[in-house]
């Protein structure tokens, strides 16, 4: 089955263009285009796509406002954003507004379709760069927390998988580097988010990254 895509952004040029690179690939589908954040909203709601690549930077309610309406909408299409933009003032406001990734324009060649294809399985697309520039803004501040850090909550086992969850990882690959099945996985995952009142993957990633789980990584 297709994975069926929206694609918004207010540049008709650059939709072409990404329209020809997605149709091109096995098992996915452009469901349709839209130019602006309201037209953006109106159309996942119309034609139910399983992922929205949304463009920040447009006329209206933009793409920050657009992605948090369409997550807000409980309908269950995924929202990975497109944009020029990689420095920590924009990667932060895209998690917090339910945004399942960030994929810069200059590498949407590279990287866009396996975005695409991660976030419509509900796993979360955050390619080391971004991971880096998002720890240097909000590591250091919190490291300072007193022990009382709901971080202690978590077994050894929950705290790995959050931290390959923040990494980018899928159940089935966090499995195996743990040799637990995909569901023990998604078992483990559903407990710790239940514990650190979590509602979202992206919440999770926000969280590993915030508390210096991925520290070691990022060197």
């Amino acid at each position: 089955m297709n994975i069926r895509v929206l694609l918004v952004d207010d540049h008709a040029l650059l939709r072409a263009g990404l329209r020809m690179l997605l149709e091109a690939e096995p098992g996915l589908e452009v469901a349709g285009e839209a130019g602006t954040g309201e037209e953006g909203v109106e159309k996942a709601v119309e034609l139910r796509p399983d992922v929205v690549v949304m463009d920040l930077s447009m006329p209206g309610i933009g793409g920050l406002e657009a992605t948090r309406r369409i997550t807000a909408a409980g309908l269950g299409i995924r929202v990975l954003v497109l944009t020029v933009h990689a420095d920590s003032e924009y990667l932060m406001p895209v998690l917090e507004a339910g945004g399942g990734g960030y994929v810069t324009k200059h590498s949407a060649d590279r990287e866009l379709v396996e975005a695409i294809h991660v976030v419509a399985r509900g796993d979360v697309f955050l390619y080391p760069t971004a991971a880096k520039v998002l720890a240097q803004s909000i590591l250091a501040p919190r490291r300072a927390e007193p022990s009382g850090d709901a971080l202690h909550l978590l077994s050894p086992r929950e705290r790995e998988v959050l931290a390959l969850t923040a990494e980018g990882y899928s159940s089935t690959e966090i499995g195996g580097r743990l040799s637990l099945s995909h569901k023990t996985v998604e078992t483990y995952r559903q407990r710790l988010m239940d514990k650190l009142d979590l509602h979202h993957r992206s919440d999770l990633v926000r969280f590993a990254l915030s508390r210096g789980l991925l520290a070691p990584a990022l060197g």
